[in-house]
């Protein structure tokens, strides 16, 4: 099953181990690597502290993808945040990005194909970036669960070049679809 489609705002990377990533103009995502030039790039882990952990589990946040609807939101709350503040490479609109199962085909561009894998886990980090920053981007719902609102994460399927406008096509795994956790 495919979803409505949706469009990337913009697309960033940071060679260094920074929480912010500069927006650029486009991207190149490398067939089971991440993004060309992101300091997340790779078959194994690149976060510190997941390096730290097990240097050779594999990457499953080769990519962060968050949707800008969550930047409205957080305005609303009194923060300024804008693309690329919160280290993902590409901010979308339209799509609800929390609500789609793990394994979900995000088709982005003419050519590149995103693996969704989980949740981004959200960390005290995000505090020295704004103060509050980190309880705004979770809540809980209805049933008192954590809901973590910092993005998904994923593996890249297909490589190809990335840019603003470039439209977004989600297709669902067959099912039973599972939830996104935190990876």
């Amino acid at each position: 099953m495919t979803l409505d489609f949706t469009t990337v705002a913009t697309v960033a990377k940071n060679p260094r181990h920074t929480f912010h990533k500069p927006t650029i103009d486009q991207i190149t995502l490398l067939t089971g690597l991440g993004v060309e030039g992101d300091a997340h790039m790779g078959v194994t882990v690149k976060h510190r502290s997941r390096v730290k952990a097990d240097p050779t589990q594999p990457n499953l946040r080769q990519i962060h993808i968050i949707q800008s609807e969550l930047f409205d939101e957080l305005r609303d709350k009194g923060f300024e945040v804008k693309a690329g503040d919160m280290g993902e490479n590409i901010t979308t609109r339209g799509m609800d990005l929390l609500g789609l199962p793990r394994g979900t085909l995000p088709h982005i561009g003419d050519e590149a194909i995103v693996e969704v894998t989980g949740l981004r886990n959200p960390y005290s980090q995000i505090d020295d970036f704004q103060k509050g920053l980190l309880k705004a981007v979770l809540d809980r719902d209805a049933e008192g669960g954590l809901v973590r609102k910092a993005g998904i994460m994923g593996i890249i399927i297909q490589g190809g070049v990335v840019k603003a406008d470039d439209e977004v096509r989600a297709v669902l795994p067959p099912k039973p679809h599972h939830k996104l956790e935190r990876v």
